[in-house]
């Protein structure tokens, strides 16, 4: 069987589970080199993955690579250049989210894919993960009737990386790293509808950072006058591990789901042990471990997907184009914060980092 080659750009968490879930969810997949700015890092993540061959050279890598995709796994200030030079390279693109830091950007990113007849895709893992995609299809049965309000929210206690918490190089805070699964999530459900307004209130409460660690957004969606109120609760100050919920309120039902609980055992250990679950800490009294982590949030399913568009010619589900309509509305979202009031939708923004929208 010929395998679809990838490479990895980035050596960090993230990256850590696309390796993860392509070697063992995605056979039809290959990953043939991996990138990072440090080459001994990229040695190292190379020999923990099994991967042939490490780069510190992006333009290396696609000169010397057998590559038909390029999964970006880096800072989000890096997202745009890598993509572009990705594109221009005849090659398809996986981006993780956030899509990019400003609109240009995203424009840049989608008329370069465009041009070069290659396929731009958006890792919202959100819209592929089995359990809420077992929602989504519940509620398009109508078994809620008239859906009237979404929530979707997640907590943990703060990022893997310093650079999360500098915006220069994240384009924000929390709001920018979670809250961007939200409005996705929101714009997945709600296809047929409209976002027609956003009002954000953002906390920084302790974290050294120059954005937020708090964040509660309230998005409007309408259609044929009906109108779906959104929710989004995003923080980096929850301790205790990990939190990913939805609800979903109709006229004739509601249902909650929780990403993490109903995956997981319940434990309880003096000593503690390796791992229980993301951001989880301590490993000693009550824990929750999960059970495969990467593939309950989705991981798995949407690199698959991607891999399948590029092997058939498919179009993607979550596309730049998504991801450019997540980062639109995160810019109003902290516009609004500032402002202290609900601002109409769509908002066009030129500034080059969403967080100096509320600053």
């Amino acid at each position: 069987m010929v395998r679809t080659k990838v490479v990895l750009l980035g050596s960090g968490f993230i990256a850590d589970i696309h390796a993860e879930s392509f070697r063992r969810f995605v056979p039809d997949a290959e990953v043939t080199a991996v990138y990072s700015r440090n080459i001994d890092k990229a040695r190292a993540f190379a020999d923990a993955h099994g991967i042939p061959a490490a780069y510190d050279d992006i333009q290396e890598l696609l000169d010397k690579s057998d590559v038909d995709i390029v999964d970006i796994c880096l800072p989000n200030d890096l997202h745009h250049p890598a993509c572009i030079q990705a594109v221009n390279a005849g090659k398809h693109v996986i981006i993780e989210k956030p899509f990019c830091l400003s609109l240009r950007e995203a424009d840049e990113m989608i008329e370069a894919a465009k041009e070069n007849n290659v396929l731009l895709m958006y890792a919202e893992e959100l819209c592929y993960a089995p359990k809420y995609e077992r929602v989504r299809a519940i509620v398009e049965s109508g078994a809620l009737g008239q859906i009237y309000m979404l929530k979707q929210s997640e907590k943990h206690s703060g990022p893997h990386s310093r650079w999360f918490y500098e915006s220069k190089h994240s384009g924000g805070g929390v709001m920018m790293d979670m809250g961007c699964h939200a409005i996705a999530w929101f714009m997945w459900m709600l296809k047929d509808y409209n976002p027609v307004s956003v009002y954000g209130h953002y906390m920084r409460v302790y974290h050294d950072t120059d954005g937020e660690d708090h964040a509660l957004t309230q998005l409007e969606f309408e259609k044929d006058g009906r109108t779906i109120i959104c929710v989004a609760e995003d923080s980096w100050v929850k301790h205790g591990g990990m939190q990913d919920a939805i609800e979903v309120y109709g006229d004739e039902g509601v249902c909650y789901s929780d990403l993490f609980q109903g995956n997981s055992s319940q434990l309880y250990s003096l000593r503690g042990y390796d791992y229980a679950s993301e951001k989880a800490g301590a490993t000693t009294g009550w824990t929750f471990p999960i059970f495969e982590e990467a593939f309950n949030q989705g991981y798995p399913q949407e690199l698959a997907h991607f891999v399948d568009c590029v092997r058939n010619g498919k179009k993607p589900l979550t596309d730049g184009e998504l991801g450019r309509a997540v980062i639109a509305v995160i810019h109003a979202a902290y516009a609004s914060a500032r402002e202290g009031r609900k601002l109409a939708l769509p908002y066009n923004s030129t500034a080059e980092r969403p967080v100096d929208n509320w600053r």
